[in-house]
């Protein structure tokens, strides 16, 4: 081999082994059982019978309430537990989000529908805790990944409020998740772009047909299913696009908000996909998913509208967007046309403090004509959101050669 092949060799094993030793001083968070006096229908006593939680807390300066239940995939028969566990809890916790990686139980130990009852039991457990690990109970998602993601998208589509008479408090809470994150998920068990691993670990190997239509889950879409992130690649061919593409179809039909990413190029099994600069964007667009959904704080938004001109003449094509002084508060905008706009409230401004920054093709600058705005320095309105009743926010602009 030559010299500087071989150096560079050294330089990748020593590299790999370090970051292999780091991997192996980092302090895994502890385990929760979900029953702790053993869950129902166990079949042993081994670590593979008790359903657990792991926690990833983000600082508290950072902790933005939302939490999210993370299914690793494996085809309901083994579990991804470091790529698609430990480093997407990591990076959750890195973004103020606390992060809950189930360690579900398996087939063909298991059937359906002790998955869902795992992780039904896990959005529970998070909800009754929610208080003691400051969590905002209406932010807790579910996130899975492959056959994780057949499971999240399971229990998106089949929850249930709780039980109020229930003895033990948790079952009173609801499973139903506030969002999911699907990440290349099998989806279909009917389709002929199925996962027929994740089919037989979980049903056997002759499984009733209706079930089969049951746990075809984009034929299980309501109005009331939560909205949905969707990631999926073209070059998946273990679960293949159509999975994404047929929930996400089902959640358009239903008026069930959701977004979905498609990248051209990307094996199965990709987790954060690091080390792929373009893949890996995916988590980015998750939090910005998160963030103009109104995910990552509890605010009030209100519609908006108005009309921008340029000299007393409608801006023909812009765009305006607000943006919030609460940190993790949804960014709101649109588009300028014939010198008007509207946000509705569903994805309007938070209430309060908001910069109101206006693009336009020409060379202007902002002077505001409307009541309880400034102009900053570098040329942004400052404008207050009030209460949640619709606001006008009509703006001039003046061109700098005038």
């Amino acid at each position: 081999m030559p010299r500087h092949l071989l150096s560079l060799a050294f330089v990748c094993l020593f590299t790999c082994q370090a970051a292999s030793a780091l991997a192996a001083d980092a302090v895994s968070p502890e385990q929760i059982l979900l029953w702790p006096e053993g869950a129902p229908g166990a079949k042993g006593n081994e670590d593979t019978d008790k359903p657990s939680i792991r926690m990833y807390a983000p600082e508290s300066a950072k902790n933005t309430g939302t939490a999210i239940v993370v299914c690793p995939g494996g085809g309901y028969g083994a579990l991804a537990i470091d790529h698609e566990g430990q480093q997407v809890g990591e990076f959750l916790r890195s973004n103020g989000i606390t992060a809950f990686v189930l360690k579900y139980r398996l087939g063909p130990k298991y059937n359906h529908p002790v998955p869902l009852n795992d992780v039904s039991r896990a959005l529970r457990y998070v909800r009754a805790h929610a208080k003691q690990w400051n969590i905002a109970p209406n932010r807790v998602g579910v996130m899975g990944f492959s056959a994780g993601g057949h499971l999240a998208s399971t229990v998106s589509t089949h929850f249930d409020a709780g039980n109020p008479q229930a003895a033990d408090p948790i079952d009173r809470e609801s499973c139903r998740p506030d969002f999911s994150v699907l990440c290349y998920a099998v989806i279909s068990f009917s389709a002929p772009y199925t996962h027929k691993g994740s089919i037989r670990n979980l049903l056997g190997d002759n499984p009733d047909p209706e079930l089969l239509k049951s746990l075809s889950n984009e034929t299980q879409v309501t109005e009331k299913t939560p909205p949905a992130f969707l990631f999926h690649t073209q070059e998946d061919t273990a679960v293949p696009p159509q999975n994404a593409l047929a929930y996400y179809s089902a959640l358009v039909e239903k008026k069930v908000p959701a977004e979905l990413h498609l990248y051209q190029y990307g094996a199965h099994g990709v987790g954060l996909a690091i080390g792929d600069p373009v893949l890996t964007t995916w988590k980015d667009r998750l939090i910005g998913w998160l963030q103009t959904s109104g995910l990552l704080c509890d605010v009030k938004r209100a519609q908006v509208e108005g009309k921008v001109t340029i000299d007393g003449t409608p801006l023909s094509w812009g765009t305006v967007t607000f943006t919030s002084d609460i940190p993790g508060a949804p960014v709101a905008g649109a588009i300028v046309r014939r010198g008007s706009y509207k946000i509705p409230a569903a994805r309007g401004p938070a209430v309060g403090r908001n910069t109101l920054t206006i693009k336009t093709m020409g060379d202007v600058e902002p002077q505001p004509t409307i009541k309880d705005v400034q102009v900053l320095s570098d040329g942004e309105i400052v404008v207050e959101v009030r209460t949640e009743k619709p606001h006008t926010f009509d703006v001039d602009l003046k061109s700098k050669s005038r």
